[in-house]
């Protein structure tokens, strides 16, 4: 190996928080392989008015994707340091590198150390980890912008809930709940497509069969897409990722079932997530609704891999497609332990639909609510996420809402007395485990909640509204807030005001436990 320094030059962004609960036992053998996702610099940044018009794949690639100069420039640098470029999206702004760890250390001047858990035993999964920041060769100094998946640390979480059995008060089967909220009749999902991203996990068809024939649905339309290795892997175990593969599908399914449903599988890595959302949105066809039930507090990510991801969600909203992201089980402090409310991400990202959850008290046969809460069944327990970024700025739609300033009492760019951060959620429906779905897992017939329940309920009613209205919604929070004062409900949508998930308390109006509040389908549509 050529031994003379390198011209590097640091990438803005790339400090690595501390991962606690893991431990470093040094260095990985110098031919170990290592794969990486490298984000491209966009030709033009995207104007406010590309969300209001769908684009197409090849318009979106033109005009925002990476240009071949920038793409050229990229490969021909690695490839001359013994980095091989395996993949290459320009519209999407992604190339695939891969090389041993002493050639992907020394390009991207970082130190690559063997991790496991410190909760498991001498069998524990074994990961890569870095610390600090990293550096990228200086030619591409501005063109390449993230690199991702050199750590290859558990990214994200699963946002959904268990109790036992016996802590179960009620529980509903999608299409009930599809019932409760008032889903537009003659819809079902009929000619759209709704993308899941799942990041570990599996599901059986045969479970799958057993489901939806007890609903006396016709099984859905599912196919699944691998990304960067991932694949349809179930366990066996319904208490670990199988039960949000089932979950998703299984929501998605009954409450849009005439609607193609593609899973989208990938390492659960910040390169392995947001790969898997980029070949969502540049799918053909093109998506009415990604559902994302994974997150992580967003002090978790790095500043690059938050950015790329976002982008990611500009370019699906570009294309006509509405993201929608769990808020979080772990109430406002998002499982932080440091006394202070948090954020969840992806739903912190503006152009991600974030989801939040309740505790529904209703009558399933005629759909009559009793009563409809804040979720939030004590600490440690579960209750919805939800609160003010820390990172990204108040959206232009969300400004009459009422959202706080940050617990720090100031805005997302550290201003005293700003305007506050994005609030978080900005919709609502029942994920309390006490009042669950019933769902199938790995043979077994359960109830779960959570507010990944959420996200594929609200991804299937957008399905069916656009099905009804016979055109894509893409960024879909500009046409839901609609200049709605502080305090007012929202049209379409029926308001919590009642609890709190910590440090926030439900009000009229937008809150950050509930957002806007749960769907009722039908007015939805019509204010459409």
């Amino acid at each position: 190996m050529n031994d003379e320094p390198l011209d590097l030059v640091p990438l803005p962004g790339s400090e690595r928080p501390e991962r606690p609960g893991f431990r470093s036992h040094g260095g990985l053998a110098p031919d170990s392989p290592v794969e990486a996702t490298l984000v491209l610099r966009r030709r033009a940044e995207l104007p406010d008015d590309a969300f209001t018009t769908p684009l197409t794949r090849d318009e979106l690639a033109e005009r925002y994707g990476a240009s071949p100069e920038d793409v050229e420039l990229v490969r021909s640098t690695f490839e001359a340091l013994g980095v091989a470029v395996d993949e290459v999206d320009a519209g999407a702004r992604r190339v695939r590198v891969s090389g041993p760890v002493q050639t992907i250390a020394r390009v991207f001047g970082t130190d690559l150390a063997r991790s496991t858990p410190e909760d498991e035993g001498d069998d524990a999964a074994t990961y890569r980890q870095r610390s600090g920041g990293l550096s990228i060769p200086a030619a591409l100094d501005g063109v390449v912008t993230a690199v991702l998946g050199l750590d290859d640390r558990p990214q994200a979480r699963a946002q959904f809930r268990y109790v036992p059995a016996a802590a179960v008060s009620t529980s509903y089967t999608p299409p009930q709940l599809g019932t409760v909220y008032s889903f537009p009749e003659g819809t079902d999902g009929s000619g759209r497509t709704v993308a899941i991203i799942e990041l570990g996990g599996g599901y059986e068809q045969s479970d799958l069969d057993t489901y939806f024939r007890g609903l006396g649905i016709p099984t859905p339309s599912v196919r699944t897409v691998g990304v960067d290795g991932g694949s349809n892997a179930p366990g066996g175990d319904p208490n670990g990722a199988d039960g949000e593969v089932m979950l998703d599908i299984e929501v998605v399914g009954a409450l849009a079932p005439a609607a193609d449903i593609v899973v989208y599988f990938a390492p659960n890595t910040d390169a392995g997530f947001l790969d898997a959302v980029s070949t969502a949105a540049h799918a053909n066809p093109t998506p009415a609704a990604i559902s994302i039930s994974w997150g992580q507090s967003e002090d978790q990510w790095t500043a690059q891999a938050r950015t790329a991801f976002d982008q990611a969600l500009q370019d699906a909203a570009a294309l006509g497609v509405t993201t929608t992201a769990a808020a979080g089980d772990d109430g406002s402090s998002d499982r932080v332990g440091d006394g202070k409310p948090h954020v969840d991400f992806p739903a912190s990202s503006p152009h991600a639909l974030a989801c939040g959850g309740t505790r529904l008290d209703a009558d399933a046969s005629t759909g009559a609510v009793r009563s409809e809460t804040v979720w939030n069944n004590g600490a440690g327990n579960g209750a919805t996420g939800g609160g003010v970024s820390a990172v990204f700025p108040l959206p232009s739609w969300q400004a009459r809402a009422g959202v706080p300033t940050g617990a720090d009492g100031t805005d997302a760019g550290g201003a005293a007395n700003g305007p506050g951060g994005r609030g978080v959620p900005d919709v609502s429906a029942v994920a309390d485990p006490q009042t669950g779905y019933r769902v199938r897992v790995d043979g077994r017939d359960t109830v779960i909640g959570g507010t990944s329940a959420v996200a594929p309920l609200w991804a299937a009613l957008v399905a069916r509204l656009v099905q009804s209205t016979g055109r894509p919604l893409g960024l879909l929070q500009p046409t839901l807030y609609d200049s709605v004062p502080a305090g007012q409900v929202a049209a379409g949508f029926r308001d919590i005001v009642t609890g709190d998930n910590g440090a926030y308390q439900a009000a009229a109006g937008w809150d950050a436990c509930t957002g806007l509040g749960v769907p009722d389908g039908t007015k939805l549509l019509s204010s459409l």
